[in-house]
């Protein structure tokens, strides 16, 4: 795949400084120094018919002026980088001809796997990539990649939201830019109120760090190469079961697939609590919910499943999971002195399983009415299942994933270090998630079927 074309387009914004990485770039970072991975974040959008290159390059021209975190690039050093923000500019936008009986689609795929896993150049290019693909004159793919070091998904929504905010007309927006900027949010992490909602969240993960057993997952009988698998299971079945626990519950989606993931793991490593971390959008605090930045990061929680039933997990995962995402948002230099310290006293420990909820990210899960049993027993023949990625490296040791499929149906994505876990092990995970949500989707009494845990732990 070759560009066709580039155009180079000026851009002008307000607001320009360099500051210290806030704390959420400072997390993915490290997450990117330590994997090697790009972690860049985006993805393809098919146009409507009619949509123009001028309208696109307009667009792009837009959120860059718009929005600080568009604008920013790093100073790299020895230690953490500096963010660069700078008022003008100009910046790429590519275009892909194919011939009228050449696949579209296959292009803008290539486009963007070629965006996604070339590194962005930090101090030189700015944090987004934006192509077309046109054929016969008429652009047919829209494909987007940002550096997830300047932003995350909730932070893509927020541009996105303010797209509606572009005067057709001059190109320029209509209302001032929401949200707390980069720079702004690196300031207030300095100040004393800064420093105490660190210091409160490592205080709490201090004490979970202290008390949690320190094996999760034991070793594989099957190890591959390369390390990473990732297995899909598309599920409509328990987005009926999802429906119905959260209306018998009233507790959120969310806090439901952390209920299902504490049970199903404890199942299968035979492990109890589980622990994991979560990823915490930290879009609730003041200034928060439209700034487009980088603000998600981890915080951990353990739930107990042994000789229990399943709602009563729910409401232990409603409570384990509203304390780590209340202190989700800590200084994450001082967040790894933590761990060394406690690695120190206690000795080795494995805390690296994580559980991605996107159900929600571009608003509530849409839970409809409560379904029935027939609604449950007509979705269960319709799972399917496949492999994705196989990776030399990933964010952990375990990475389940929930994402909500349109209309009806929810991914569960588990990829996992087949040294910890063998594929066999990675399938019946994904499809023990489906089991628990439907074993209990209309009786919250049923056990969770796992007893004491053995004496090595967790």
């Amino acid at each position: 795949m070759g560009v066709t074309s580039r155009m180079i387009l000026p851009f002008q914004g307000t607001g320009c400084g360099v500051g210290e990485l806030t704390w959420g770039q400072q997390s993915i970072w490290q997450t990117m120094r330590r994997t090697g991975r790009t972690m860049n974040i985006g993805g393809t959008v098919p146009l409507a018919s009619g949509t123009t290159v001028d309208e696109l390059a307009a667009m792009l021209r837009y959120i860059v002026s718009r929005h600080q975190t568009l604008r920013t690039r790093f100073r790299l050093s020895d230690g953490l980088p500096q963010q660069v923000v700078s008022e003008s500019g100009e910046i790429a936008l590519d275009i892909v001809d194919v011939d009228a009986g050449a696949d579209a689609g296959a292009a803008a795929e290539e486009l963007r796997s070629h965006y996604e896993f070339t590194p962005f150049d930090h101090p030189d290019e700015w944090p987004v990539r934006m192509g077309i693909v046109r054929q016969a004159g008429a652009p047919t793919h829209l494909v987007v990649q940002y550096c997830h070091l300047v932003i995350d998904g909730f932070g893509i929504n927020a541009v996105v939201r303010d797209l509606a905010n572009q005067d057709p007309a001059t190109g320029a927006g209509t209302v001032p830019v929401g949200g707390l900027t980069p720079l702004e949010i690196a300031a207030w992490q300095r100040t004393p109120a800064g420093v105490r909602q660190s210091e409160r969240s490592l205080r709490y993960w201090a004490d979970v760090l202290r008390t949690i057993p320190a094996e999760r997952l034991g070793t594989s009988t099957d190890p591959r190469e390369p390390r990473f698998w990732d297995h899909i299971r598309r599920s409509p079945a328990l987005y009926v079961a999802l429906r119905s626990i959260a209306h018998r519950t009233g507790i959120g989606a969310g806090h439901v697939l952390l209920a299902v993931y504490a049970v199903a793991l404890a199942r299968e490593t035979g492990r109890s609590p589980s622990v994991t971390q979560v990823l915490v959008s930290n879009r609730f605090r003041p200034g928060c919910a439209d700034s487009a930045s980088h603000l998600t990061q981890p915080s951990i929680c353990a739930i107990d499943v042994v000789d229990t039933t399943f709602d009563v997990v729910v409401n232990r995962a409603w409570q384990a999971g509203t304390a780590a995402y209340l202190h989700g948002y800590f200084d994450t230099l001082a967040h790894n002195e933590l761990v060394e310290r406690v690695t120190r006293e206690r000795g080795e420990f494995d805390i690296s399983c994580f559980v991605n909820d996107r159900t929600s990210q571009s608003g509530p899960l849409p839970l409809g009415t409560p379904p029935d049993e027939a609604e449950l027993r007509a979705a269960l023949p319709a799972s399917t299942t496949w492999w994705e990625r196989k990776l030399d490296t990933f964010d952990g040791t375990l990475y389940v994933s929930f994402d909500a499929v349109v209309p009806d149906a929810v991914d569960v994505s588990v990829c996992a270090d087949t040294h910890r876990l063998g594929p066999r092990d990675i399938e019946a995970l994904a499809r023990q998630l489906e089991t628990v949500a439907v074993e209990a989707a209309f009786d919250g009494t049923v056990p969770t079927r796992v007893a004491a845990p053995v004496s090595a732990g967790g």
